[in-house]
């Protein structure tokens, strides 16, 4: 049993205002594997003041950048030496499958290192040249730390999600809280552990588990200078409202329903084996994935049977057995959110190619739901239209590749996507047409040093390299 009977407040454990524990819940047979004290108004109200002390007082954002980066550094190798006991910590309280949680370890380090890449070669003061030869008058630009930084994560994908947010953020001089989600108490309560370990001052990070209302009141704080946010586009509004009232600078990564292009010359075998990873990754519970494939009418049938095929193949169950690609979602009322959706596709008229609204024979006592595909698709469908997050996959028919396009678009989101062609410019060129932040071919993997964020409501703001490290900076022009 794993107990966190204290929160990481400012660099400290501390004793929090309310010591009741929450227990936390396996999902794969619901039985209480930890228990977590979680933090209330107060605690962030410390939290926050520790936050705004240390920024103040300039122990961190005055510390020069070469500094910065070996703390981060640091704390990089910290979580290296760890990868194992985070990936089973995750599969633990998540459900996630093994597989994805050990595999997700090489892209933290590759996360962290594009940032620290990119925080070595950062402009962090310039001095431009007068653009009129006549004047005497030459700017010195800076970059420098926005303040307090409120990061609030879900729980899909902890650690990439809260070593997106902290690195950049403490990397450029920010203090920061991290409010993370209560199912995630004991993986993040281990980050905070490695965060201790890595010997930033007093008062500069915060690692606090708490709820919705908690995480409300820690985003309306009037101390807090910038908001990042990930998770649904319903609560990315509210959000968004809150920062607009208060004039906070925000950056939102929000939902997303994207679209898997099969275009019609492509490697049919590698399309559907790529779509195994692009679209039921993280047991669906992703926003990247692909769940929405649209496939030529021409190949429509051959694309169907494959999907089924490579889902009835993929093992559903415990996410410590090494052969399980699909386990749980992460809560009951997840699972029956899913379930529903599944009911959902068949009153709307679409084909139950595989799959359905049953729990998996012999998982009854988990949130288990049974992977499923369905075909004769329209776009209108709500199925088609609204983030299911689980792994239920629609595949939508088209005649040619603008009809395509016009399909892929015709979506309130715009986060990812993926193109599959055999002829890899082609492929490059309809990806090019496509209204999203991120887009791959083929199945190549995301990169991590250019910039990932969505259009339209997938969110605002951008994330990873350079461009991300900018998010949680202030311009200030000093003429000479």
């Amino acid at each position: 049993m794993i107990t966190y009977d204290r929160l990481f407040v400012g660099g400290s454990w501390v004793e929090a205002s309310e010591p009741e524990l929450l227990d936390i819940a396996s999902p794969h047979d619901r039985s209480v594997v930890g228990r977590a004290v979680q933090a209330r108004p107060a605690d962030i109200d410390r939290a926050v003041a520790a936050a705004r002390a240390s920024f103040e007082a300039g122990r961190w954002r005055l510390t020069p950048p070469t500094e910065r980066i070996a703390a981060l550094r640091r704390f990089n190798a910290l979580r290296e030496r760890s990868a194992e006991r985070i990936a089973r910590l995750i599969s633990l309280e998540n459900g996630s499958a093994g597989w994805f949680t050990r595999a997700g370890q090489p892209g933290l380090t590759r996360q962290a290192n594009a940032y620290l890449k990119a925080a070595q070669e950062f402009a962090w003061e310039e001095t431009q040249a007068p653009s009129d030869p006549g004047s005497k008058v030459r700017s010195v630009v800076r970059r420098e730390a926005v303040g307090v930084v409120a990061a609030v994560i879900p729980w899909n994908s902890p650690f990439s999600s809260a070593t997106s947010k902290i690195i950049p953020a403490l990397v450029t001089g920010n203090s920061v809280v991290l409010k993370v989600s209560p199912e995630n108490s004991l993986s993040m309560g281990f980050l905070a552990e490695l965060l201790e370990q890595a010997g930033l001052p007093d008062g500069v990070i915060s690692v606090l588990p708490a709820d919705r209302e908690t995480s409300e009141y820690l985003v309306s704080h009037p101390e807090v200078d910038k908001i990042s946010f990930t998770g649904s586009t319903r609560a990315g509004r509210r959000i968004a409202s809150i920062a607009g009232e208060q004039l906070k600078r925000v950056s939102l990564e929000l939902g997303g329903k994207s679209a898997a292009l099969i275009l019609p010359d492509a490697d049919i075998a590698k399309a559907i084996e790529g779509v195994k990873f692009a679209s039921l990754l993280n047991n669906g519970e992703s926003c990247i994935a692909q769940t929405r494939i649209l496939a030529p009418r021409s190949r429509y049938e051959e694309i169907v049977a494959g999907l089924k095929d490579l889902v009835e193949s993929l093992k559903v169950g415990d996410p410590d057995d090494p052969e399980t690609f699909v386990g749980p979602m992460i809560r009951p009322d997840q699972q029956e959110r899913v379930r529903d959706y599944i009911r959902l596709g068949i009153e709307e008229g679409a084909r139950l190619v595989t799959g359905g609204p049953e729990v998996p024979e012999g998982l009854e006592q988990g949130n288990y739901v049974t992977p499923t595909v369905f075909a004769d698709v329209d776009n209108s469908m709500r199925i088609a239209r609204e983030e299911i997050f689980g792994p239920v996959l629609v595949v939508i028919a088209y005649d040619d590749v603008d009809e395509a396009v016009r399909i892929a678009d015709d979506s309130e989101y715009g986060l990812s996507g993926g193109v599959w062609s055999s002829d890899e410019e082609h492929a490059l060129a309809v990806a090019r047409r496509l209204r999203t932040g991120t887009v791959t071919v083929n199945g190549a993997s995301v990169a991590f040093d250019g910039p990932f964020g969505g259009f339209k409501s997938s969110g605002i703001g951008r994330e990873y390299g350079a461009v991300g490290l900018g998010t949680y900076t202030e311009y200030k022009t000093i003429t000479v």
